[in-house]
């Protein structure tokens, strides 16, 4: 009997080169726990740095916070899926979940699907048996009696399951099962032998085509049944797949499976598996996962007394390593944005999960300075991806172009790796593309990408950049937090243009950088809505929010008024000089919490005033100070929100982890600085927590940040220096960094006039 079943994954390398034994063991500092509740939405599934696969426990179907498959406040599983997203806000994957089961099977339909959150066949578990590393992950399953365990390589999963004495021990391989509201449209599953599988699914959400493919194989024979059926979910029909796995063990007899996905077909998936997983060496796959995380977190070293900040800073720096993932197969094959398979080079892999509009800002940066030919390679492959569907994405999942979030920050990326010196990539071409995203135009779009999806997968730019020359907010929606992205991105590819000597361009983007004034209320001294007849947004409430159907993005007038991060001295000039734009940016942080609005966005959380730290356009504005002779207050206000919005729990962050910009802002920001604007190489000093950070830069050097005098009460900087010398101003540059050295800073606990201008 065949049936078979298709599921999409997630490809992915590690951004980290192995090497031998560190002398640290690094993982230890490490709490995978940390958002998995609160609205983190992480997971602390097994997989290796940027893996392709993500084997892991899933706990919820339904719900925001079922969006990595896993929530921390529930107390049972549904079984080990092998994909999943972390700390988004918008869920896909959890395919191909296996369950070990002991007893009868139970597959029965629990309920409608807006209610179902538990399958049948669920277990109870503990949080006191359960335990997750970097690499590894395990859970006894009270209702089963079973110890289930997981590790894993780039492109496979190894399970290993001890079970108890019965005549009735087995597996459950379910393929409906997928998280949210996603819709099966095609499940085939075939067995091989009594012992392999190999099954395919192809499914529809966030995503609109997600095809992937399985291969399974078993340490111990089985016989098998396969159970299909329809059942009625709300209105509409959905059809199930089940696989029911049969065989006897004895007391503590241990079953491993070894899984592979890919995303190009079943050749593909047998493939990683048999590339990756010739042996059943559970613990030498759980060693060597290790240590490829270890190889990731020991390029910076800290200092500190604190234990809970030790263990903050590595599980930000493990989740920093998350995404992008892998999306080459071990041949080399790969899927396109044409939805067609392409044959690549598996030394220089293609890369998917680009959440872009999140991690332009603090994640990229990041890996400018600790992996800088990572970002190399996050270009090249986007560019690739560009040609194949015709426009570089906004938001790739899984060779799909979602149209998720606002403007066209590859230009911010490249922008910046260009900046910062990193070009191993087709300069010219990465160019061209900004210049392609930057203008409104579906020529030349793969012809799998639904009509529908156009004006989401690229700006609108029409009145822009053509008719108006801004953003009418009756004719656009979220038009003010739109066009405010625009104008920063216009300034990226400004700084590309100027570099390449196109003059023309570059000045045509310069002015269309400037922008952002087109929107600047002198009367209510916000960002506000303008109509395509001229007149502003009425009535205005600068702390009304509707989610993602207004004139801002996950935000309000409050938040969004200080995105001009290329051009941070034409906003103080908006705001009436050095003054008023200090009297308003303490108006932020001031202001009642209190949202407006019908629906206001989930999103603005971590709120101090109305600065809501927990979603990303707020994550440039505490720095903001340096730039206007204020950074004392650029200093409370970082000490504040490391210390309250960053804890070593289930709920230790503030909002949506969002695949590693709000660990990167920790990340850069604990070692005492932040790039405001990428593209600038230039990085603000805030207040560094710890005793010493040590990068560990590529080609062996070294820089190293000493902070003396230092507690939780001396948050203010008394004096600075940089390779001995004095630095009077707030901001050093990537240059300076990657040279190497040593900056010291000295402490004190009341204000100081350093860093400020005379």
């Amino acid at each position: 009997m065949a049936a078979a079943v298709l599921c999409l994954g997630m490809i992915g390398t590690t951004g980290c080169t192995q090497s031998a034994e560190s002398a640290t063991d690094y993982t230890v500092y490490v709490n995978p726990f940390i958002g998995t509740g609160g609205h983190g939405h992480t997971h602390p599934g097994a997989m290796v740095p940027h893996g392709m696969i993500q084997p892991g426990p899933d706990t919820r179907i339904h719900g925001w916070d079922a969006c990595s498959g896993y929530y921390y406040e529930d107390t049972s599983i549904n079984g080990f899926a092998h994909t999943r997203l972390s700390g988004t806000g918008c869920a896909d994957f959890g395919d191909f979940l296996l369950m070990p089961t002991v007893g009868e099977q139970q597959t029965e339909y629990v309920g409608e699907k807006e209610d179902k959150n538990q399958c049948a066949y669920a277990s109870p578990f503990s949080h006191e048996r359960e335990h997750a590393e970097p690499g590894y992950y395990s859970v006894f399953l009270d209702r089963y009696g079973v110890q289930a365990e997981l590790t894993a390589t780039e492109r496979t999963a190894l399970h290993r399951y001890t079970f108890p004495a019965s005549e009735q021990s087995g597996f459950i391989l379910d393929l409906d099962y997928a998280i949210q509201e996603q819709t099966n449209q095609r499940m085939e599953v075939e067995v091989l032998n009594e012992t392999t599988l190999r099954a395919y699914k192809r499914n529809v959400w966030w995503a609109y085509r997600q095809d992937i493919y399985f291969y399974a194989e078993f340490s111990k024979p089985f016989t098998y049944e396969v159970v299909r059926d329809t059942v009625q979910a709300g209105t509409k029909e959905e059809p199930r797949c089940k696989v029911l796995l049969h065989f006897a063990t004895t007391e503590g007899e241990q079953v491993m499976v070894k899984a592979a996905v890919s995303s190009v077909d079943y050749d593909g998936a047998e493939k990683n598996l048999k590339a990756e997983m010739p042996a059943w060496d559970f613990e030498g796959t759980r060693t060597a996962a290790k240590q490829k995380w270890n190889d990731c977190l020991k390029k910076i070293d800290i200092q500190t007394p604190d234990a809970d900040q030790r263990t903050i800073f590595y599980t930000a720096l493990y989740h920093a390593n998350f995404s992008p993932n892998l999306f080459t197969d071990v041949d080399g094959r790969y899927l396109g944005m044409d939805l067609q398979v392409h044959q690549g080079d598996v030394n220089d892999p293609v890369y998917t999960i680009f959440s872009l509009w999140d991690t332009f800002r603090a994640l990229h940066p990041l890996v400018s300075i600790i992996a800088p030919e990572q970002n190399e390679a996050y270009i090249r492959s986007l560019l690739k991806k560009g040609e194949e569907g015709g426009l570089v994405p906004k938001w790739d999942c899984v060779a799909n172009y979602t149209g998720c979030m606002i403007g066209y920050h590859v230009a911010s990326l490249v922008a910046d790796t260009y900046a910062k010196g990193y070009r191993n990539f087709d300069v010219e071409a990465a160019y061209k593309a900004c210049l392609r995203v930057a203008e409104y135009d579906t020529t030349g779009i793969a012809p799998v990408v639904p009509k529908w999806l156009y004006p989401y997968i690229m700006p609108v730019a029409r009145y822009y950049k053509n008719e108006l020359g801004y953003v009418p907010c009756d004719k656009d929606n979220e038009a003010v937090a739109k066009a405010l992205e625009y104008a920063y991105d216009d300034w990226c590819i400004s700084v590309l243009a100027e570099a390449l000597g196109d003059e023309a361009n570059a000045a045509k983007y310069r002015r269309f950088a400037k922008g952002y004034e087109n929107y600047f209320d002198p009367s209510t001294r916000f960002m506000r809505g303008k109509d395509s007849k001229g007149q502003w947004r009425t009535p205005f409430d600068p702390r009304r929010s509707n989610h993602r159907a207004d004139d801002y993005c996950e935000g309000n007038a409050y938040q969004w008024s200080w995105f001009v991060p290329h051009d941070v001295e034409g906003l103080v000039s908006l705001l009436g000089g050095e003054e008023g734009f200090v009297g308003k940016l303490d108006s932020l942080f001031s202001a009642p919490s209190e949202m407006t609005g019908e629906e206001v966005s989930a999103d603005i959380s971590g709120l101090i005033g109305q600065y809501a730290h927990g979603n990303e356009p707020s994550h440039h504005v505490t720095h903001l100070y340096n730039y206007v002779n204020r950074p004392w207050k650029t200093q409370e206000l970082v000490d504040s929100v490391l210390w309250n919005q960053y804890f070593n729990a289930p709920e230790g962050l503030s909002g949506n982890e969002d695949c590693g910009q709000m660990s990167a802002w920790y990340i850069l920001n604990a070692m005492g600085f932040y790039q405001v604007c990428p593209g600038k190489p230039v990085y603000s000093i805030g207040r560094p927590i710890f005793e010493e950070a040590v990068i560990n830069l590529p080609g062996g050097k070294t820089f190293a940040i000493r902070t003396h005098n230092n507690s939780k009460a001396n948050k203010y900087i008394e004096s600075v220096t940089l390779n001995g010398q004095p630095l009077e101003t707030p901001f050093f540059t990537h240059e300076a960094l990657t040279a190497g050295g040593v900056m010291e800073i000295t402490m004190t606990d009341q204000p100081t006039q350093w860093g400020v201008s005379h």
